[in-house]
């Protein structure tokens, strides 16, 4: 049989973080890996799936009050206006939106610029549809936007640009001066942008995050995609959407019915309870995600790590291995998972080799094995319990434990 796999599909490996994930699961160990809560969601839109699936709201679906409270919660978020009947297309959760974008914008050869570190998805989406990924280093340690290192990636190939703000790994908001540039990139060259806004409401310290879609100029260019899952903590029920402009909403919404037909109809109907959620719902959500990002911050403190950025945004932590550490992110990960019993990530997985057209030597590149990432969006025992863990293993050093 393996001789008769496709070649994109033998160029696929499994998902590092997915296997350190299943790992977690066998070694009985903590994960801080995967980027999912394990706390339980908010009670109201439980009851509200339990109650669609009771009244028999199990078949193939389109709840079109999803897009209108969709709608209406972009003219208030970004003073956009959407129509809910053409420009918004219900998918399988934020990953297949994003797909359905990729293959209905992407032509074999097109190029699409990337932010390096990026999430790993969104390169398979870009290969599997014939494209090439173009990559522009973000410059650590504040992960910062080189503006004439963007520019330079774009050439009369570039088709897209994919802007994931907060951003995963790092936790990095975009400012508005550097979506001005991306902005001015995406006009200047003509291209599209698809924008991963997935955190937009998980940010810290009075940030706000702006999506590049309300600049000047680029509703009718960009292609937003979002889900409930970090929000509202139900990563397994994979409703998410695309907001587009009409033509590209319909691709989208005609490759989605082709390939998953709906999402889960009863998850649908349980989106819009969460949709209406009150205001504060949301200020409390970025409150605690604050203080188990201070929390997290302290503890690889503590032991060692140098953390020179502070998380905007996200629910990630990117954190340099101590100075005195020898391992690599790699070798680093494997002996805290035996010794500590403690799963992270290890960041080499969100780099990648090229890097727009800039060559980058060997030695420029050496922080990308130094890096790991860690999830926060875990219960306080989870958060305290893997605190006690690195406190036993540190206590030889010294190092002080901590308690949530």
């Amino acid at each position: 049989m393996e001789e008769k796999l496709s070649s994109v599909a033998k160029k696929f490996t499994p998902s590092p973080i997915q296997e350190l994930s299943y790992l977690a699961q066998r070694c009985n160990a903590i994960n801080l890996a995967e980027g999912f809560p394990d706390f339980p969601a908010p009670s109201c839109i439980k009851n509200a799936a339990v109650s669609a699936i009771n009244s028999d709201f199990n078949q193939y679906r389109h709840v079109q009050g999803i897009c209108d409270e969709l709608a209406l919660i972009t003219k208030r978020m970004y003073g956009l206006n959407v129509d809910p009947l053409t420009d918004i297309a219900i998918c399988c959760g934020q990953t297949e939106a994003f797909a359905s974008a990729i293959f209905a914008i992407i032509d074999r050869g097109d190029e699409v610029v990337l932010f390096d570190p990026c999430f790993e998805t969104y390169e398979a989406c870009i290969t599997m549809a014939g494209g090439i990924p173009v990559y522009v280093a973000l410059d650590p340690p504040q992960w910062t936007l080189d503006p004439d290192k963007l520019m330079r990636s774009f050439n009369s190939r570039t088709k897209a640009i994919v802007l994931n703000s907060p951003h995963n790994p790092t936790g990095k908001v975009f400012s508005r001066e550097e979506l001005e540039v991306i902005a001015e990139a995406c006009r200047k060259w003509d291209c599209l942008a698809i924008t991963d806004e997935v955190y937009e409401y998980i940010t810290f310290d009075n940030q706000k995050h702006v999506s590049l879609a309300s600049l000047p100029g680029m509703q009718e260019r960009t292609i937003i995609t979002s889900s409930l899952s970090k929000t509202f903590s139900v990563t397994g029920w994979r409703i998410g959407w695309a907001i587009a402009p009409p033509s590209a909403a319909s691709a989208i919404r005609n490759i989605h019915v082709k390939i998953t037909d709906s999402a889960p109809a009863p998850f649908q109907e349980a989106a819009l309870t969460a949709l209406r959620s009150p205001a504060e719902y949301f200020e409390t959500l970025r409150a605690e995600y604050q203080s188990k990002r201070d929390f997290a911050m302290e503890l690889l403190t503590s032991i060692g790590f140098q953390i020179q950025f502070k998380p905007q945004g996200s629910f990630f932590l990117f954190a340099e291995l101590p100075k005195n550490c020898l391992l690599s992110d790699v070798e680093y990960v494997k002996e805290l998972i035996k010794q500590a019993g403690v799963v992270v990530v290890p960041g080499r997985g969100f780099f990648h080799r090229e890097s727009s057209s800039d060559q980058l030597s060997d030695e420029s590149c050496i922080y990308r094995s130094r890096y790991i990432r860690v999830a926060f969006c875990k219960s306080n025992a989870t958060l305290t319990a893997a605190a006690r863990k690195f406190g036993d293993l540190m206590n030889a050093t010294g190092y002080p434990r901590l308690h949530f």
